[in-house]
């Protein structure tokens, strides 16, 4: 396996990455919560991109795969920090931004804070304001009161040990929701969303599209498609989807 490249953001953070020289706009993957830069839809793109000669960016967040950091010291806003100072460093010229579940809200933030960078969205099982609208709310009283004496909870997860959820990642996600405002997308946007997905109900992916101002947005739901969205059908709708707001 090749060694990731490393960049280093104001912070002090050490952020790897994989990059692949191509022609531009290029594409950049933005990975999911607790996720890494090697998962299959990441791989898949960029084996895409290599065969296409397409540039193309997939890289951890701290506390995720081969970055720096502790998962349990990280938020959205360091996320997003993150994956701004990485793809302010190494990019050229505009981008298509491929968030995946967490991805596709860090992808939200990004476009708002740096829209110059960016050329078109695609969202794959997006999951906007979770951290708010999904944890927070599903939470029980006791939970909640524990997250807020001892500063962490455990959830339990479908994909290995439990996801350890700190009072500093919902307080932080408050400061970053995006679906309270508009969206303003003036490019394309294409969000796929399955319907068998049992982490992000079909009512986000609907807000997001009611959320976007756009002239070409469209949302694809695929009949019983998981959160995963990895089978190869919907790897190969993704990178269909990706080389249409490409075109």
């Amino acid at each position: 396996m090749t060694t990731p490249s490393t960049h280093v953001t104001a912070e002090g953070r050490r952020i790897a990455f994989h990059k692949t020289e191509g022609q531009t706009p290029g594409v950049v993957f933005l990975g999911g919560f607790m996720s890494d830069m090697d998962g299959t839809k990441a791989l898949a793109l960029e084996e895409w991109a290599k065969v296409n000669g397409q540039a193309f960016l997939r890289f951890d967040y701290s506390g995720h795969g081969q970055s720096s950091g502790r998962f349990t010291e990280g938020c959205i806003g360091d996320w997003a920090a993150d994956a701004q100072s990485v793809i302010g460093a190494v990019t050229e010229g505009p981008q298509v931004f491929v968030g995946s579940s967490m991805g596709g809200w860090i992808s939200a933030i990004l476009i708002r804070e740096m829209p110059e960078k960016v050329a078109g969205f695609v969202g794959i099982a997006a999951a906007p304001d979770f951290t708010e609208d999904s944890m927070w709310r599903d939470f029980s009283d006791a939970d909640r009161a524990r997250l807020m004496a001892e500063g962490q909870v455990l959830l339990p997860s479908d994909y290995g040990d439990p996801y350890p959820i700190t009072r500093r990642l919902i307080e932080d996600g408050r400061r970053h929701l995006v679906l309270r405002a508009p969206l303003h997308m003036p490019f394309p946007v294409r969000l796929l969303q399955g319907t068998a997905d049992e982490d992000v109900e079909r009512d986000v992916a609907l807000r997001l599209l009611d959320h976007i101002e756009g002239d070409d947005v469209r949302l694809i739901f695929v009949k019983g498609a998981d959160h995963r969205f990895s089978s190869p059908d919907c790897l190969a709708l993704m990178t269909r989807t990706v080389e249409e707001v490409l075109g």
